[in-house]
């Protein structure tokens, strides 16, 4: 498998993590997406076609287009690794997604959505572009132009949209949500809808799955030799609270994913496990 990354300069990096391309990995396998509390633009660079598999019953799947934006999930998805064999996808920030979607992120809570659907024609342009571009960089320089593209035509202020960003990156830190919506001067009540609509999660639902991602990372590296401290050090109760939460979002205990990331091989990406 071949893993390309690329990181946007301003002002996309404001709102972009990475662009990422997957070429040459053609293995039928089934892999579980674990939540993450972020949003994903999905290009199938081969098939114009997208399967997005239900983990409870792998064999029941929905069939989307070729490109697709994944919402912000509260649970685990499973995706066919086929698909992998040309894949290209742009990973945004918390709450970054929201000025490209031309809705709520919240309405794209726990599903995914054809790019058409939310861009019109010009969902389908960028998709037969990116197919056309022979070369890696290529393909990550028409992506990157899009969404320039995008942003410049804005229907909402960008100081509107930075203040939610540093609303949302506040909570990251783990202040609660009276200490924010106090310091912002909004109700709570207000601060919960803003926050939704850009991120596509509630803030409590949110914070749980950032302490699910700190408990997942320790648990892939085994830092930390215990669960019990393992669940102390990531801010759970105790460790059924961890066990809980881990099963809740992952699927499994994490004495049992943890013993799986052992065994991956390099063909996984980060946030991916294989389906028991």
């Amino acid at each position: 498998m071949k893993f390309r990354s690329y990181r946007p300069g301003p002002p996309l990096n404001q709102y972009v993590d990475c662009f990422w391309l997957i070429e040459d990995d053609q293995a039928a396998r089934l892999e579980k997406i674990l939540p993450s509390g972020t949003i994903e633009l999905v290009v199938n660079l081969k098939d114009n076609e997208i399967h997005i598999h239900n983990p409870e019953q792998p064999e029941q799947y929905q069939r989307l287009s070729g490109a697709v934006f994944s919402g912000t999930y509260s649970r685990s998805f499973v995706c066919n690794a086929l698909q992998h064999e040309a894949i290209m996808g742009v990973h945004f920030k918390v709450g970054g997604a929201f000025p490209f979607l031309g809705a709520a992120a919240s309405e794209l809570s726990n599903t995914h959505a054809n790019l058409f659907d939310l861009w019109g024609s010009s969902g389908l342009e960028l998709r037969e572009r990116v197919c056309t571009a022979s070369r890696p960089y290529e393909r990550f320089r028409i992506m990157e132009a899009a969404l320039q593209t995008r942003l410049r035509n804005l229907p909402i202020g960008e100081l509107e949209t930075k203040s939610a960003l540093e609303m949302i990156e506040t909570v990251g830190r783990k202040a609660s949500l009276r200490d924010v919506s106090h310091e912002l001067g909004v109700s709570q009540r207000r601060f919960i809808q803003i926050f939704s609509s850009f991120v596509g999660l509630k803030p409590k639902v949110f914070c749980r799955i950032q302490r699910f991602q700190r408990a997942r990372v320790l648990a892939e590296t085994q830092a930390i030799p215990g669960w019990a401290e393992l669940a102390v050090s990531c801010g759970y109760f105790d460790q059924s609270h961890l066990i809980r939460d881990f099963k809740e979002f992952s699927g499994s205990t994490p004495k049992i994913y943890s013993a799986q990331q052992q065994h991956k091989d390099e063909r996984y990406k980060d946030n991916h496990a294989p389906l028991c």
